[in-house]
C-alpha cells in the first residue's frame, strides 16, 4: 500500500512547490483505487508519514524519485511545467543561499507573501538554504510579538525555513564593520545640521566633515557608541558627484536613543538598511536577492559596500511593483488600528494579513500558487483577489459540504402540502460526503422577500403560490411539483430551511459586518475551521461553535 500511495504523494509534493496536501492526496488515491476506501482512516495515516518524508526532498529530487517509479505520472505536470519556465534564476552554480527579510513591525500580509514564497520556491527548486532575516535595527517599528507571528506565518504559508537570524543580536559586528570603513577613509562622521548638508549634496558640494582625518573619525565614532555625543551619523563616501543625489555619501549609521524591545538601552548607535543588509547578505553568503525594483537605487547604494571592502556581489533580481488594493496594509495603520478598537485584531476581516485571510478561509496553497503565477517579471503587476478566490476555490470546492443558509429569516407557512423528508448530498459530485437530512413540515424560512400573487419554486422541492403577508408572516399555498410549471410561470428559485430544529448562525463578512440567520438543521455536524458552501451566498470558513450558534466568516463567492 505504501509503494501504491508514494506516487500519488510525490506528484502532489510536486505539484504544489514541495509541500504535499495529504487530504488532495487521499481523494485522487481513493478516486482512482476505490478497493482501499474500506482502509481509508490508515490509508490517510500513510499519506502524512509520506507527506513528512518527501517534504525532505527538494523539488528536483522529488522529479526524480517519481520518475523512477512512475514516470508516466509525470505527463500530466507538463503543462505546469511549461508555465513555470519563466521562474528561473540567472548564473546558479550549484545549491542557493538566499533569504527573506522583514521587518518585525507586525504580521505578515499579502504583499509579503510573494519574497517569502518565491524564495522558498527558489531553494526548493535549486535546493539550499533559505534564511529568516528579522530586520529589527529600528527600534520605533518593532512590535514584540511580530518576531514570533512572522515565524507562524511563514511556517502555515508552507515557506520551510532553514536558518534564523536577528539583526538586532548582530550589532557588534555593524560595529567592527562600520569601524573597518572608517579605518580604511571610506566613512566619516558626520555633524552638519541636516538641512545643511542636504543643500551641499544637492550642489554636490562635501561637507566640512568629510575631510576630517581617520584618527578624529574614530575618535568621534567611540564617543558615538558611548552615548557622549548626539545629533551626528555615519556617512559612507560616495561619488559625491553622483546624478542621483541621495546616493551622494549617504548614512549608514544614526543616533537612536529609543529603547529597542530585546536589547533595552544596551546600543544607541544603529546601522541603517544599506549598510547592515549588505553586510549581512556577503556574511551569509547569499547567492541570488530577490527585491521590488523600488529597491533598484539601494542596490546601487549597497554596492559601495562590497566594493570598499572588496566583496562579491550576489545575483540581485528587480521585479516589479505588485498593486495591491482592497485591503489595509500597512502595519502601523493596523495596529493603530488595533489600539483604538477599530479592528478587532491583527486576524480582522478588513486587513490583508495572512492571519485574516487564513480566519477567513483562504488556504496557504492558494496564496502560494498565485504568487508563483506572478512570479518575477520586472514589470509591475496589478493584484487580482479575483484570480487568487478561484485558485483557492478550486483547492476548497472539492471538500467543502453544502448546506442552505437564511439571513434575515422570514417565517413562510405552506397550505396543502405534505410533510416530506428529503436527503440532499452534502456535495453535487463527491458522495463519500454523505447527504443532509431536511424535514419539510409546513412552516419554513426564506431570505427573499415574497410578493403576493407570485410563484416561487423552493429549491429541491416544489412550487408555491403566495397568498398574502401577515403580521410578519408570509401564508401560501402548495401549487405543484414539477419544475417545468416553475419555469413557465418565471418562479424564482429560493432556498429555505425548516423552522424546527434549524441552528443561529452568523457570518461575518470582508467589511466585518455580521449577517445573522439560520442554517439547516446538519449544519451542526460541522467542525471548527471547516470550509463549507452556502448555497448562493459563498464559501464561509468555520469559527466557532456553540450549542445555539455557530459563527462563519467568509471567504468568497
Amino acid at each position: 500500500m505504501r509503494d501504491a500511495i508514494l506516487k500519488y504523494v510525490l506528484q502532489n509534493a510536486i505539484k504544489y512547490s514541495g509541500k504535499a496536501n495529504p487530504k488532495a492526496v487521499l481523494g485522487k488515491f481513493l478516486a482512482e483505487n476505490a478497493e482501499y476506501r474500506k482502509n481509508a482512516k490508515e490509508v490517510l495515516s500513510i499519506i502524512e508519514e509520506l507527506s513528512k518524508e518527501v517534504e525532505k526532498l527538494s523539488v528536483e529530487e522529488q522529479i526524480a524519485k517519481l520518475k523512477e517509479i512512475a514516470p508516466e505520472m509525470l505527463e500530466e505536470d507538463k503543462g505546469k511545467k511549461e508555465k513555470d519556465k519563466d521562474l528561473e534564476l540567472k548564473d546558479v552554480k550549484g545549491k542557493v543561499i538566499m533569504r527573506f527579510a522583514p521587518n518585525p513591525s507586525g504580521p505578515l500580509h499579502i504583499g509579503h507573501a510573494r519574497a517569502a514564497v518565491l524564495n522558498d520556491y527558489f531553494v526548493k527548486k535549486y535546493g539550499g538554504k533559505l534564511i529568516l532575516r528579522l530586520e529589527d535595527t529600528d527600534p520605533k517599528r518593532v512590535l514584540p510579538d511580530a518576531y514570533d507571528m512572522i515565524k507562524e506565518d511563514l511556517e502555515w504559508l508552507g515557506v520551510k525555513v532553514d536558518e534564523i537570524v536577528i539583526q538586532s543580536d548582530r550589532m557588534h559586528i555593524y560595529y567592527e564593520y562600520g569601524k573597518k570603513l572608517i579605518e580604511m577613509g571610506h566613512a566619516y562622521v558626520c555633524a552638519c545640521n541636516p538641512e545643511e548638508f542636504r543643500e551641499l549634496r544637492n550642489k554636490g558640494i562635501p561637507c566640512k566633515c568629510r575631510e576630517r582625518d581617520i584618527e578624529e573619525n574614530l575618535e568621534l565614532w567611540e564617543k558615538m557608541l558611548n552615548g557622549e555625543i548626539e545629533n551626528v551619523a555615519v556617512r559612507l563616501k560616495t561619488d559625491i558627484k553622483h546624478k542621483n543625489p541621495s546616493i551622494r555619501d549617504f548614512p549608514i549609521f544614526r543616533i537612536e536613543k529609543t529603547p529597542h524591545p530585546r536589547t533595552g538601552d544596551k546600543y544607541v548607535v544603529y546601522p541603517l538598511m544599506n549598510f547592515s543588509v549588505p553586510i549581512d547578505d556577503h556574511l551569509l553568503g547569499m547567492t541570488h536577492v530577490l527585491r521590488g525594483k523600488d529597491h533598484i537605487v539601494n542596490t546601487e547604494k549597497q554596492s559601495y559596500i562590497y566594493n570598499h571592502f572588496g566583496w562579491e556581489m550576489p545575483e540581485y533580481i528587480h521585479y516589479g511593483i505588485l498593486k495591491i488594493e482592497g485591503m489595509v496594509l500597512s502595519t502601523s495603520k493596523m495596529h493603530e488600528g488595533i489600539k483604538e478598537g477599530i479592528y478587532k485584531g491583527w486576524d480582522d476581516p478588513r486587513l490583508g494579513t495572512l492571519r485574516a485571510l487564513r480566519r477567513r478561509g483562504i488556504k496557504s496553497e492558494a496564496i502560494y500558487e498565485i504568487m508563483k503565477r506572478i512570479g518575477i517579471k520586472q514589470a509591475d503587476v496589478r493584484f487580482s483577489w479575483e484570480n487568487l478566490y478561484a485558485i483557492n476555490k478550486d483547492i476548497i470546492d472539492k471538500d467543502a459540504r453544502r448546506f442552505f443558509f437564511v439571513e434575515n429569516p422570514k417565517k413562510v407557512v405552506v397550505k396543502d402540502a405534505e410533510k416530506e423528508v428529503l436527503h440532499l448530498r452534502m456535495h453535487p459530485d463527491n458522495k463519500e460526503l454523505g447527504t443532509r437530512e431536511l424535514i419539510f413540515d409546513g412552516e419554513i424560512y426564506v431570505a427573499d422577500e415574497l410578493e403576493e400573487g407570485k410563484m416561487y419554486r423552493l429549491m429541491e422541492l416544489f412550487n408555491i403560490v403566495v397568498e398574502k403577508v401577515e403580521n410578519n408572516i408570509i401564508y401560501t399555498k402548495y401549487h405543484s411539483r414539477d419544475f417545468k410549471t416553475g419555469r413557465e410561470n418565471k418562479a424564482k428559485i429560493i432556498h429555505w430551511i425548516p423552522t424546527k430544529d434549524c441552528i443561529k448562525t452568523i457570518i461575518i463578512d470582508t467589511d466585518a459586518k455580521e449577517h445573522i440567520g439560520f442554517a439547516e438543521k446538519d449544519f451542526k455536524v460541522v467542525n471548527v475551521d471547516e470550509i463549507v458552501q452556502f448555497e448562493r451566498v459563498g464559501f464561509v470558513r468555520v469559527d466557532n461553535k456553540k450549542d445555539d450558534e455557530v459563527i462563519c466568516y467568509f471567504a468568497h463567492k
